[in-house]
Protein backbone atom coordinates (compact mmCIF):
# COMPACT_ATOMS: atom_id res chain seq x y z
CA UNK A 1 0.00 0.00 0.00
CA UNK A 2 1.55 3.21 -0.71
CA UNK A 3 0.63 5.81 1.81
CA UNK A 4 -0.77 9.45 0.66
CA UNK A 5 1.07 12.45 2.43
CA UNK A 6 -0.22 15.66 2.13
CA UNK A 7 2.94 19.04 3.18
CA UNK A 8 1.80 22.15 5.18
CA UNK A 9 4.21 24.15 6.36
CA UNK A 10 5.14 28.01 5.06
CA UNK A 11 8.42 27.28 4.21
CA UNK A 12 8.49 26.28 0.41
CA UNK A 13 12.02 25.30 0.84
CA UNK A 14 11.37 22.88 4.37
CA UNK A 15 8.39 21.26 1.66
CA UNK A 16 10.55 20.54 -1.11
CA UNK A 17 13.32 18.94 1.67
CA UNK A 18 10.05 17.24 3.24
CA UNK A 19 9.13 16.18 -0.23
CA UNK A 20 12.63 15.02 -1.70
CA UNK A 21 13.24 13.01 1.33
CA UNK A 22 9.72 11.28 1.16
CA UNK A 23 9.50 10.21 -1.51
CA UNK A 24 12.87 8.08 -1.98
CA UNK A 25 10.64 5.95 -0.04
CA UNK A 26 8.64 3.36 -2.46
CA UNK A 27 5.52 3.28 -0.19
CA UNK A 28 5.00 6.61 0.00
CA UNK A 29 4.26 9.83 -2.50
CA UNK A 30 3.34 13.22 -1.54
CA UNK A 31 0.07 14.16 -3.66
CA UNK A 32 -0.19 17.47 -2.02
CA UNK A 33 1.36 20.87 -0.60
CA UNK A 34 -0.27 23.65 1.19
CA UNK A 35 1.50 26.92 2.95
CA UNK A 36 -0.99 27.69 5.34
CA UNK A 37 -3.98 25.65 7.55
CA UNK A 38 -6.68 26.88 5.53
CA UNK A 39 -5.02 25.09 2.41
CA UNK A 40 -3.69 21.91 3.96
CA UNK A 41 -7.92 21.43 5.18
CA UNK A 42 -9.26 22.37 1.68
CA UNK A 43 -6.60 19.62 0.47
CA UNK A 44 -6.94 17.49 2.73
CA UNK A 45 -10.80 17.15 2.04
CA UNK A 46 -10.25 16.90 -1.45
CA UNK A 47 -7.12 14.50 -1.77
CA UNK A 48 -8.33 12.59 1.22
CA UNK A 49 -4.21 11.46 2.72
CA UNK A 50 -3.38 9.02 5.03
CA UNK A 51 -1.37 11.50 6.65
CA UNK A 52 -0.94 15.17 6.72
CA UNK A 53 2.48 16.42 7.87
CA UNK A 54 1.68 19.66 10.00
CA UNK A 55 3.43 22.60 10.96
CA UNK A 56 2.10 23.78 13.54
CA UNK A 57 2.87 27.90 13.41
CA UNK A 58 1.54 29.13 9.79
CA UNK A 59 0.63 32.21 9.18
CA UNK A 60 -3.66 32.86 7.85
CA UNK A 61 -4.67 29.56 9.98
CA UNK A 62 -2.65 27.86 12.15
CA UNK A 63 -2.02 24.49 12.44
CA UNK A 64 -3.77 23.58 15.20
CA UNK A 65 -6.72 25.67 13.86
CA UNK A 66 -6.20 23.02 10.76
CA UNK A 67 -5.73 20.35 13.19
CA UNK A 68 -9.35 20.58 14.78
CA UNK A 69 -11.02 20.83 11.82
CA UNK A 70 -9.97 17.83 10.24
CA UNK A 71 -10.15 15.96 13.05
CA UNK A 72 -13.62 17.08 13.72
CA UNK A 73 -14.44 16.05 10.17
CA UNK A 74 -16.40 12.49 10.70
CA UNK A 75 -15.69 12.16 6.62
CA UNK A 76 -12.32 12.25 7.42
CA UNK A 77 -11.58 9.85 10.02
CA UNK A 78 -9.35 8.33 8.59
CA UNK A 79 -6.77 10.93 8.13
CA UNK A 80 -4.06 10.96 10.57
CA UNK A 81 -1.99 14.02 11.83
CA UNK A 82 1.46 14.57 12.14
CA UNK A 83 2.51 17.43 14.04
CA UNK A 84 5.86 19.25 12.75
CA UNK A 85 7.42 21.53 15.93
CA UNK A 86 10.33 23.17 16.60
CA UNK A 87 9.81 23.39 20.34
CA UNK A 88 8.19 19.49 21.30
CA UNK A 89 6.61 21.49 24.92
CA UNK A 90 4.79 23.63 23.38
CA UNK A 91 1.35 24.25 24.66
CA UNK A 92 0.23 24.28 20.68
CA UNK A 93 1.48 20.80 20.51
CA UNK A 94 -0.85 19.57 23.81
CA UNK A 95 -3.75 21.46 22.31
CA UNK A 96 -2.77 19.48 18.49
CA UNK A 97 -2.82 16.29 20.81
CA UNK A 98 -6.55 16.82 22.59
CA UNK A 99 -7.64 17.94 18.91
CA UNK A 100 -7.12 14.37 17.80
CA UNK A 101 -3.47 14.68 15.88
CA UNK A 102 -1.48 11.16 16.35
CA UNK A 103 2.10 12.20 17.26
CA UNK A 104 4.24 14.98 16.47
CA UNK A 105 8.36 15.01 15.36
CA UNK A 106 10.55 18.12 15.65
CA UNK A 107 12.04 19.68 12.36
CA UNK A 108 15.25 18.49 12.57
CA UNK A 109 14.58 14.55 12.11
CA UNK A 110 16.49 12.83 9.89
CA UNK A 111 15.47 11.04 6.72
CA UNK A 112 15.01 7.15 8.07
CA UNK A 113 13.29 8.54 11.15
CA UNK A 114 10.69 11.12 9.21
CA UNK A 115 9.90 7.94 7.08
CA UNK A 116 9.07 5.86 10.14
CA UNK A 117 7.26 8.25 11.57
CA UNK A 118 5.32 8.52 8.74
CA UNK A 119 4.54 4.82 8.79
CA UNK A 120 3.72 4.29 12.16
CA UNK A 121 0.69 7.18 11.87
CA UNK A 122 -0.61 6.06 8.76
CA UNK A 123 -0.82 3.00 10.24
CA UNK A 124 -3.47 4.06 13.42
CA UNK A 125 -0.65 4.18 15.56
CA UNK A 126 0.85 6.80 18.35
CA UNK A 127 3.94 8.80 17.90
CA UNK A 128 4.85 10.63 21.05
CA UNK A 129 8.44 11.24 22.03
CA UNK A 130 8.78 10.24 25.89
CA UNK A 131 10.53 13.25 27.20
CA UNK A 132 8.24 15.51 25.38
CA UNK A 133 5.31 13.71 26.83
CA UNK A 134 6.40 13.77 30.07
CA UNK A 135 6.60 17.37 29.66
CA UNK A 136 3.65 18.02 28.10
CA UNK A 137 1.56 15.95 30.34
CA UNK A 138 2.82 18.11 33.43
CA UNK A 139 2.15 21.23 32.12
CA UNK A 140 -0.51 21.07 30.25
CA UNK A 141 -2.64 17.78 29.98
CA UNK A 142 -2.86 17.11 33.95
CA UNK A 143 -5.90 20.19 34.28
CA UNK A 144 -9.10 19.20 33.75
CA UNK A 145 -11.28 21.44 31.37
CA UNK A 146 -14.46 20.62 29.61
CA UNK A 147 -13.24 17.54 27.48
CA UNK A 148 -11.91 15.88 30.11
CA UNK A 149 -15.31 16.61 32.55
CA UNK A 150 -16.97 14.61 29.29
CA UNK A 151 -14.27 11.84 29.39
CA UNK A 152 -14.70 11.28 33.00
CA UNK A 153 -18.36 10.34 32.12
CA UNK A 154 -17.50 7.79 29.27
CA UNK A 155 -14.54 6.41 31.61
CA UNK A 156 -17.43 5.13 33.52
CA UNK A 157 -18.39 3.02 30.75
CA UNK A 158 -15.19 1.13 30.91
CA UNK A 159 -15.12 -2.23 32.45
CA UNK A 160 -12.37 -2.33 35.24
CA UNK A 161 -10.21 -4.05 32.42
CA UNK A 162 -10.88 -1.67 30.04
CA UNK A 163 -9.65 1.07 32.37
CA UNK A 164 -6.63 -0.67 33.40
CA UNK A 165 -5.70 -1.22 29.81
CA UNK A 166 -6.01 2.42 29.07
CA UNK A 167 -3.76 3.57 32.11
CA UNK A 168 -0.84 0.93 30.98
CA UNK A 169 -0.78 2.78 27.32
CA UNK A 170 -0.69 6.19 29.02
CA UNK A 171 2.75 4.90 30.53
CA UNK A 172 3.69 4.57 27.32
CA UNK A 173 3.93 0.47 26.97
CA UNK A 174 2.84 -1.35 23.94
CA UNK A 175 0.38 -4.24 23.71
CA UNK A 176 3.29 -6.95 23.50
CA UNK A 177 4.42 -5.42 26.83
CA UNK A 178 0.61 -5.03 28.05
CA UNK A 179 0.37 -8.50 27.19
CA UNK A 180 3.76 -9.55 29.07
CA UNK A 181 2.95 -7.85 32.41
CA UNK A 182 -0.37 -9.06 32.11
CA UNK A 183 -0.14 -12.32 31.45
CA UNK A 184 -2.28 -12.00 28.36
CA UNK A 185 -2.19 -12.55 24.85
CA UNK A 186 -1.53 -9.43 22.66
CA UNK A 187 -4.60 -10.42 20.53
CA UNK A 188 -6.52 -9.71 24.00
CA UNK A 189 -4.80 -6.99 25.31
CA UNK A 190 -5.67 -5.22 21.72
CA UNK A 191 -9.26 -6.34 21.39
CA UNK A 192 -9.10 -4.34 25.11
CA UNK A 193 -7.70 -1.47 23.93
CA UNK A 194 -10.04 -1.14 20.91
CA UNK A 195 -12.77 -1.27 23.31
CA UNK A 196 -12.15 1.17 25.65
CA UNK A 197 -10.82 3.63 22.01
CA UNK A 198 -14.64 3.01 20.64
CA UNK A 199 -16.28 4.24 24.04
CA UNK A 200 -13.89 7.06 24.84
CA UNK A 201 -14.46 8.27 20.96
CA UNK A 202 -10.83 8.40 20.98
CA UNK A 203 -9.12 8.53 17.56
CA UNK A 204 -6.00 6.12 18.30
CA UNK A 205 -3.47 5.85 21.39
CA UNK A 206 -2.49 9.30 20.99
CA UNK A 207 -5.58 10.42 22.17
CA UNK A 208 -5.96 7.62 25.22
CA UNK A 209 -2.88 9.20 26.88
CA UNK A 210 -4.85 12.58 26.93
CA UNK A 211 -7.43 11.49 28.38
CA UNK A 212 -6.04 8.99 30.55
CA UNK A 213 -4.11 12.22 31.89
CA UNK A 214 -6.97 14.68 31.78
CA UNK A 215 -9.58 11.95 33.77
CA UNK A 216 -6.92 11.68 36.45
CA UNK A 217 -6.84 8.13 35.70
CA UNK A 218 -3.16 8.04 35.52
CA UNK A 219 -1.04 10.90 37.42
CA UNK A 220 1.79 12.64 36.18
CA UNK A 221 4.85 11.23 37.88
CA UNK A 222 9.01 12.67 36.20
CA UNK A 223 9.94 8.95 35.21
CA UNK A 224 6.53 7.76 33.66
CA UNK A 225 7.99 7.43 30.21
CA UNK A 226 11.41 6.92 30.79
CA UNK A 227 11.70 4.39 32.90
CA UNK A 228 8.71 2.65 30.69
CA UNK A 229 10.20 3.23 27.60
CA UNK A 230 13.89 3.70 27.82
CA UNK A 231 15.89 7.30 26.03
CA UNK A 232 15.87 7.30 22.43
CA UNK A 233 16.60 10.38 20.24
CA UNK A 234 13.27 12.75 22.00
CA UNK A 235 15.18 12.60 25.30
CA UNK A 236 17.87 14.71 23.54
CA UNK A 237 16.72 16.45 20.43
CA UNK A 238 13.65 16.71 18.47
CA UNK A 239 12.47 13.48 16.62
CA UNK A 240 10.63 10.08 17.43
CA UNK A 241 11.66 7.61 19.99
CA UNK A 242 14.05 5.30 18.65
CA UNK A 243 12.14 2.16 19.83
CA UNK A 244 9.19 1.71 16.92
CA UNK A 245 5.95 1.98 18.10
CA UNK A 246 4.26 0.11 15.17
CA UNK A 247 3.90 -3.01 17.83
CA UNK A 248 1.14 -1.04 19.68
CA UNK A 249 -1.72 -1.75 17.44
Amino acid sequence: MTIRVILADDQGLLREAFRTLLETADDITVVGEAADGGEAVALTRELRPDVVLMDIRMPEVDGLTATTQICADPELHATRILILTTYETDEYVAAALRAGASGFIGKGIGAHDLMSAVRTVAEGETLLSPTATRSLVARFLASPDDAALHHSEQLAALTPRESEMVALVATGLSNQEIAEQMFLSPFTVRAHVQRAMTKLDARDRAQLVVIAYETGLVRATPDAWTSRRGKGPGDSAPGPVSRSLRDQQ
